[in-house]
């Protein structure tokens, strides 16, 4: 069976991941058939690339999402229009309506983040009363 899957990225404590078709059997960083997309969970906000043409295309033939990229496919439209290609509707309009809606997306600071929250940023000193008064 094939799935489409997270395989991960990075070095440690610092994970990007890649959506592959794979074979079930085969290990979590092991041999794959296909790289559908890159996700990083540690920009602001969270980056999720998916070539939908070939995505739909593994959907298709009858590979099937893990959890992870299910979720990752709910959020960036490419599930419900899996689901509008399976009623009938031509592969063209849908993969034309994926790139305006990445067109239109926000841009995305490339800058990642380690975990760590920023260190607050100091108070102003308040100015003594006396030099207020004058």
């Amino acid at each position: 069976m094939v799935r489409i899957r997270l395989r991960r990225m990075g070095s440690k404590k610092q994970p990007t991941y890649r959506i592959v078709v794979c074979d079930k059997e085969a290990p979590r960083d092991g041999a794959f058939i296909e790289v559908v997309g890159k996700y990083n969970p540690r920009t602001e906000p969270e980056t999720v690339i998916v070539e939908e043409a070939r995505a739909l295309h593994w959907m298709k033939v009858g590979a099937q999402p893990s959890n992870a990229v299910q979720q990752l496919f709910r959020k960036t439209g490419t599930l419900a229009r899996y689901e509008r290609l399976r009623k009938g509707e031509s592969l063209e309009a849908l993969l034309a309506e994926a790139a305006a809606q990445a067109a239109a997306a926000p841009a995305i600071d490339p800058k990642t983040r380690i975990g760590r929250k920023p260190a607050p940023k100091p108070k102003k000193a308040e100015q003594p009363a006396e030099a207020a008064a004058e």
